[in-house]
C-alpha cells in the first residue's frame, strides 16, 4: 500500500475517532433529532408499511376490522410527507442491504444532468465521464456498464448505455423524484446483470396514489361555525411543479414542468423537460500527451442537447390500483475528445418507452400483496461524424444502434406469520425480457466485420424469494434466492486471429457463423441486522451470485471507437462468479448519523476486455503499435474486489437559530487479479469533510473532496491519473408562499458553486481522461415552484 493510502486510511480512522468523541454527549444525552422517513423499495420486493400515528377524535364511529387487518377505503390520497430537512444526510438502516438514497431536495439542488454526474463524489460511487454532462454511467465499487443495472420505477432503462461509455442513459435527474444506489450485488431481484448493484431512480409518471392539495383556507367570517370536514365531498386536486436553472460553465438552461391532478378514483401525471448547453469551460489545456490542437479555454466539442417528456394515468379500486405511463426521451450531444472533435463526432438518440404497473392488497388470510410491472422500449441512436475530417461534406451516419426490449415482472408479498422461533414474511417473483440488438454501419456494408456486432437477441426468464425473519424487535434475518435462464444468439466469424486484413484477404477471418449460448445462473444470499445501544444498527450479509455473459461480451467482432479498442467477442465465455461479505455499522437518528461499510468479493471468471498488445484499425490487425485501436479481446480471470466506505454528519449544536455542524466521507476499493496485477479502470482512494449550517428555511454548506492519485494500473492501455481537490459551496433558500402573490405555495431558490478551486479534474475510470478534463469553477442559479 502506498505511503499516500496508508495516510489517507489514518486520516479517515482518526476523523472517525474525533466524531466519536465529539458526539459522546449527545450519545449520552440522546434526544434524536426527528428526521423525516426514508423510503426505499429498490432492495427487496418485502416492502414495509409505515404508518403516521394520528388523534383519534372522539365520538366517532369505528367499523370493524376484518379479520385479517383493517381495510383502507377505496381510494385514499397520498399521506402528507414530513417536511424533509434540506441538507440532512439520509441514512438506511432497515435494509439489508447497503442503500444509498438520493432525496428530491437534494436531486433539486445538485442539478446534475446525468446519473453519473450526480453520483459522481460518493462513497463508493462515481461516473464513467465518457462525455460529462451527456454520458456519465454510475460505477459502483469500480463495476461498471454489464455489473450495474439501471431501472426506472421498476423496470429496466432500457438504452444502450452498457454496450458503450459514449452512450447516454436514458432517464434524467430533472424528472426523477429520488434515486436509489444499492452498493454491492443486488442481482437477487433485478437479474446478473447487478451483479454489481444497481440504480434505481422513481418519479410519478404512473401515479401509486391520489394526489394531496393543501387544503384551501376556511373563511367564517367571524360566524361561530365549524370548519366542514376534510374530504368530505372533496373536489379534484392538481398540483404543479416548475424546476428551472442556469449555469456558467456551460452556458446551460434547464427547465422542466410536472403536473399532478386526480380526482374520481383517477390520478394523471405529466412532465415535460430540456436542456441546452455549450462547450463546458475548463481549466487549461485537456489533451495530456498531444500538444497543439485547438483550444479555446473550453473542452472542444462537448454541447448538449436534450429533452423529454411523460404522460401517465393510474385508476384506484379497492385494495390497489393500475396504472400506465409513455415516455419519450431524445438527446443530441458532441463527444468531447481529439477523435471526436476532429470528426465532430455527435450521437443523435431517441428512445420511446412504455411501461404498465399495478398493486393489488386481497383481503386474504395469506396474501398481503401482489404487484407487477411490464415494460417495452424502443430506442435508436446514430453516430454522426466526418468520414474524413478535411472534408465537411463528409458528414453522415458512421454507425446506428438499436434497442427493442420487452420486460414483465410479478411478485406476491405474503401475509406475516408466526413459525415460533420468528415472524416470517416471505416474497415471490418472477421475471422475464427479452432483447434484440443491432449495430449496423452504413460506411462498408458488404465487409465482414461491419458495425461492432451483428444483430442478436437474448431471452431471459428467473424466479426468484426473499424471506425475512423478525426474531425480536431488534434481531432480524433475511434469506433469498434466484435462479434464471439465459439464452443469447447471434453471428461471430468462426475464428479471428491475432493478425489480419479483410481489405486485402477476406479469408483471413473465419466465415459468419451462428452462435447460440445458454446460461442458468444461481443465486443466494444471507443476511442479519442487529439493533444495538445508543440507536445503532449493525448489519452483514454473505452473497453467492452469478452473471451470464451479455450479447456485446461474447458477438462483438469490429471497432468501439468509445474505449479506442478493437473489440473480440469470445462465444465460449462461462458464467461470472461473485462470492462476496460485508459488513455495516450505522446510525440514522441523533446528532450523529453515520453509516461505514467495508467489503470483501471474489470473482471466478471475472470478464474483461483484455488488452493483447496488437493494435486495429476498422479492418484489420497488426502485431504492436502502429494502427489507432488498441486489440481486446474478452477474457475471464479469477479477481479480488475490497474496499470500505464511510460517511458521517455531526449536528454540533445551535447557531443563530439554525444548527451546524460537520461531514466527512472516505472510500476505498482496490481491485486485482489473483496474480496480483491490477484491474484497470478503478477509482481512487477519496477522503473529504466540510461544515453546513441549516434552519427551517436556509441550507448553506462548503464541501472540500480529495482524490488521491491513482497509480494502481493496468500493464497495457492505461496511465496513472494526478489526484485532484473539489471545492463545491451552496446555499438554498425554501419558503412557504402566499398564493395570492403569484398563484405558487412553496419555493426553493438556490446557488451552487461547483469546482471553485479551478481545477484540473482527470477521471481515472473513464476511457478518454487524457483528453477529457472535468468542467471548471462554475456557479449554478436554480428555482423550483410548486403551485
Amino acid at each position: 500500500m502506498t505511503l499516500q493510502k496508508k495516510r489517507a486510511l489514518h486520516i479517515g480512522n482518526v476523523s472517525l475517532l474525533l466524531l466519536g468523541a465529539m458526539s459522546h454527549n449527545a450519545l449520552a444525552d440522546d434526544t434524536p433529532t426527528q428526521l423525516p422517513d426514508i423510503t426505499v423499495t429498490a432492495p427487496s420486493p418485502i416492502q414495509r408499511h409505515r404508518t403516521a400515528p394520528t388523534r383519534t377524535p372522539s365520538h366517532v364511529v369505528r367499523a370493524a376490522p376484518s379479520r385479517n387487518r383493517e381495510r383502507a377505503a377505496a381510494v385514499q390520497p397520498a399521506p402528507a410527507a414530513p417536511a424533509p430537512q434540506q441538507g440532512v444526510l439520509p441514512v438506511v438502516t432497515d435494509q439489508f442491504a447497503t442503500v444509498t438514497v438520493i432525496p428530491n431536495e437534494e436531486l433539486r439542488r445538485s442539478g446534475a444532468a446525468t446519473l453519473g454526474d450526480l453520483l459522481f463524489s460518493k462513497p463508493g460511487i462515481t461516473g464513467s465521464s465518457f462525455a460529462p454532462g451527456a454520458s456519465s454511467r454510475p460505477i459502483i465499487r469500480g463495476l461498471d456498464v454489464n455489473r450495474v443495472g439501471i431501472v426506472e420505477n421498476g423496470l429496466g432503462g432500457g438504452g444502450v448505455s452498457d454496450l458503450g461509455e459514449d452512450h447516454f442513459v436514458p432517464i434524467d435527474p430533472l424528472s426523477t423524484n429520488q434515486i436509489e444506489v444499492v452498493r454491492g450485488p443486488a442481482a437477487l431481484r433485478y437479474g446478473s446483470t447487478s451483479i454489481g448493484g444497481v440504480v434505481s431512480a422513481t418519479n410519478n409518471r404512473i401515479p401509486d396514489a391520489m394526489p394531496t392539495c393543501a387544503a384551501a383556507p376556511f373563511q367564517s367570517y367571524g360566524l361561530p361555525v365549524k370548519a366542514p370536514l376534510a374530504g368530505a365531498g372533496a373536489p379534484g386536486c392538481l398540483n404543479v411543479e416548475t424546476r428551472t436553472s442556469v449555469s456558467s460553465v456551460n452556458r446551460g438552461v434547464d427547465g422542466g414542468m410536472l403536473l399532478d391532478a386526480g380526482g374520481n378514483n383517477v390520478a394523471v401525471h405529466a412532465d415535460v423537460y430540456g436542456r441546452t448547453t455549450s462547450d463546458y469551460s475548463i481549466p487549461s489545456y485537456p489533451y495530456l500527451f498531444v500538444p497543439g490542437q485547438p483550444f479555446n479555454s473550453r473542452q472542444p466539442n462537448s454541447a448538449t442537447q436534450s429533452d423529454g417528456a411523460s404522460v401517465g394515468a393510474s385508476y384506484f379500486f379497492q385494495g390497489g390500483y393500475i396504472g400506465a405511463a409513455i415516455t419519450q426521451n431524445d438527446s443530441f450531444y458532441h463527444i468531447p475528445g481529439i477523435d471526436g472533435a476532429d470528426h465532430q463526432t455527435r450521437i443523435d438518440a431517441h428512445q420511446t418507452k412504455i411501461a404498465v404497473k399495478g398493486e393489488y392488497r386481497p383481503d386474504a388470510a395469506a396474501i398481503d400483496a401482489v404487484r407487477f410491472w411490464v415494460g417495452a422500449t424502443d430506442y435508436r441512436h446514430n453516430e454522426i461524424g466526418l468520414a474524413d475530417p478535411a472534408d465537411l461534406s463528409s458528414d453522415g451516419v458512421r454507425q446506428t444502434f438499436t434497442n427493442k426490449e420487452q420486460e414483465a415482472r410479478v411478485e406476491v408479498q405474503m401475509m406475516p406469520f408466526n413459525a415460533r422461533f420468528a415472524t416470517v414474511t416471505t416474497a415471490f417473483g418472477l421475471q422475464g425480457g427479452h432483447q434484440e440488438l443491432t449495430a449496423p454501419s452504413p460506411d462498408d456494408p458488404t465487409s465482414p466485420l461491419n458495425g461492432l456486432w451483428d444483430p442478436n437477441k437474448n431471452n431471459r426468464v428467473a424466479g426468484y424469494v426473499f424471506n425475512e425473519l423478525k426474531f425480536t424487535d431488534t434481531t432480524k434475518a433475511q434469506i433469498a434466492g434466484r435462479i434464471e435462464h439465459v439464452d443469447l444468439s447471434g453471428t461471430t466469424p468462426a475464428f479471428i486471429p491475432p493478425i489480419f486484413d479483410v481489405a486485402t484477404d477476406p479469408a483471413s477471418i473465419g466465415p459468419a457463423t451462428p452462435q447460440s449460448a445458454h446460461y442458468t445462473p444461481k443465486s443466494g444470499s444471507l443476511g442479519l441486522i442487529q439493533n444495538l445501544p445508543w440507536d445503532l444498527v449493525a448489519s452483514a450479509t454473505a452473497q453467492y451470485v452469478e452473471r451470464a455473459p451479455k450479447p456485446a461480451e461474447l458477438f462483438s467482432r469490429g471497432p468501439h471507437d468509445a474505449t479506442g479498442t478493437f473489440d473480440i467477442g469470445n462465444p465460449n465465455l462461462g458464467i461470472e462468479t461473485a462470492k462476496s461479505i460485508e459488513i455495516g455499522l450505522r446510525r440514522a437518528t441523533g446528532p450523529l448519523r453515520f453509516e461505514l461499510t467495508g467489503y470483501y468479493t471474489r470473482f471466478d471468471g471475472f470478464i474483461f476486455r483484455r488488452l493483447t498488445g496488437n493494435t486495429c484499425d476498422e479492418s484489420a490487425c497488426q502485431l504492436g503499435p502502429g494502427l489507432e485501436l488498441n486489440q481486446a479481446r474478452y477474457s475471464q480471470r479469477d479477481a479480488i474486489f475490497r474496499g470500505a466506505e464511510f460517511q458521517s454528519q455531526f449536528d454540533i449544536g445551535p447557531l443563530n437559530g439554525g444548527i451546524w455542524g460537520i461531514e466527512n466521507q472516505f472510500d476505498v476499493v482496490r481491485a486485482t487479479f489473483t496474480d496480483g496485477s491490477n484491474v484497470p479502470r478503478i477509482p481512487p482512494v477519496r477522503l473529504g469533510g466540510g461544515f453546513y449550517w441549516r434552519d427551517s428555511n436556509w441550507l448553506t454548506r462548503i464541501n472540500l473532496v480529495h482524490a488521491f492519485a491513482q497509480n494502481d494500473i493496468a500493464v497495457i492501455g492505461e496511465t496513472p491519473t494526478a489526484g485532484y481537490n473539489l471545492l463545491n459551496a451552496e446555499i438554498t433558500y425554501n419558503t412557504k408562499l402566499n398564493s395570492s402573490w403569484i398563484g405558487a405555495r412553496e419555493m426553493t431558490l438556490g446557488l451552487v458553486g461547483n469546482n471553485l478551486l479551478n481545477q484540473n479534474i482527470r477521471n481515472s475510470v473513464s476511457y478518454t481522461k487524457d483528453e477529457v478534463l472535468m468542467p471548471g469553477l462554475g456557479v449554478r442559479a436554480f428555482a423550483n415552484l410548486k403551485f
